[in-house]
């Protein structure tokens, strides 16, 4: 295939006019090709990475059904998002195990033409704090383990790339100290204060999750994690969609962070992509009323969200102000470079998986190529 007349985001970060090969599924340099697309006036992205979402049309990935991730992975690569890294939540030892067979074993029978590859797990709970859980169950909460991260790290077949920690709970140093070069650590769900953080970043940790959000604000008497993070160089997950974060806070991010730094999720549920209702997360109730989901047994806690990271990217540039180069840098390279398969996803290389978006100028998605294939 050769996709021709788009401006194509290169590995240079800018858009430019030029002709992009495919063959056998990857992008090539090759110019033999016998299928031409003509793309004029259209833009060219990378497929999609997301890295920290639950679920969406109704199936939750802590469900441990196939049909339910199959339908989930095919609906995020109808949106754009080529690549999922889908994340748990807190539970049991027993649960998570169920959860990384399916996930292993979703990898091993092949998927269909239509999914999104399942590139790794995101193992947001148990080693969290309890007071704050956001919309995590209390009931599975769990001091940091090193024998049951390895014992289900064996079950996922290797997939779990990212695991969530609270600093300051007992055994988190240790667990960091000892699993730092074997995945990616990020401070989540933690009332860490400036000189916890630091000395969690000193060991190893090098990731945050959903920046702002179950975790201490910043003060000038008590800077907290985040400026932690920023002094560490730290790469943070960001949650565009106008309910998590405002729009000042977004642009304040990119700007002291970097666009080196900064991870655009969407921490997607099980409601997205359906209408308002009552859904579930982690075995709570959750209430969704437009793009708003909230624990039912309170409605201030925020439960996930019902955006997808394609809409998510979409409103950081047309509503909050963060240019499209950045956007797409914080939506594609930067999550693949965060769990470590900037190899094969993340920008469009010769060599690398042939998934991306077409999409016009207004970033309305025209259409997916998909491991070499339009859906």
């Amino acid at each position: 295939m050769r996709i021709t007349g788009a401006k194509v985001f290169s590995e240079l970060h800018k858009f430019e006019e030029k002709e992009v090969y495919v063959k056998d599924g990857l992008f090539s340099d090759s110019h033999d090709t016998e299928e031409i697309v003509d793309a004029k006036g259209l833009m060219l992205i990378p497929g999609l990475v997301d890295i920290h979402f639950h679920g969406a049309v109704g199936h939750d990935f802590c469900d441990g059904d196939k049909k339910g991730l199959m339908e989930i992975a095919e609906y995020e690569a109808s949106c754009g998002i080529t690549a999922i890294c889908p994340a748990t939540m807190t539970y049991s030892e027993e649960i998570l195990t169920g959860i990384c067979r399916n996930a292993a074993d979703f990898r091993k029978e092949g998927i269909s033409e239509k999914a999104a590859d399942l590139v790794g797990i995101n193992m947001e709970g148990p080693f969290i704090s309890p007071d704050k859980l956001g919309a995590q169950n209390p009931e599975y909460l769990h001091e940091p383990d090193v024998p049951m991260f390895k014992r289900l790290q064996q079950e996922s077949g290797g997939l779990i790339k990212l695991v969530d920690i609270a600093p300051e709970v007992q055994g988190s140093m240790d667990f960091i100290r000892e699993l730092r070069n074997e995945v990616c650590i990020s401070l989540a769900h933690t009332c860490a204060d400036y000189e916890t953080a630091l000395k969690a970043f000193d060991l190893g940790t090098r990731h945050m999750t959903h920046l702002y959000n179950a975790m201490p604000g910043i003060s000038h008497r008590e800077p907290g994690p985040i400026i932690a993070a920023l002094e560490k160089r730290a790469e943070v997950e960001l949650i565009a969609d106008s309910v998590h974060v405002d729009p000042a806070m977004v642009r304040f991010t990119f700007n002291t962070f970097g666009e080196d730094r900064v991870i655009l999720i969407s921490d997607s549920m099980e409601a997205t992509g359906l209408p308002d209702g009552e859904y579930s997360l982690g075995g709570q109730s959750v209430t969704v009323r437009g793009n708003r989901a909230v624990l039912t047994s309170d409605q201030k806690t925020i439960a996930g969200s019902v955006t997808n990271l394609f809409d998510c990217m979409k409103c950081a540039v047309l509503r909050m102000g963060i240019p499209l180069e950045k956007a797409v840098i914080a939506a594609t390279e930067n999550p693949a470079l965060a769990i470590g398969i900037f190899d094969r996803y993340g920008s469009i290389t010769s060599g690398k998986v042939a998934s991306a978006v077409l999409m016009d100028e207004d970033l309305n998605i025209k259409k997916v190529l998909l491991r070499g294939s339009f859906l």
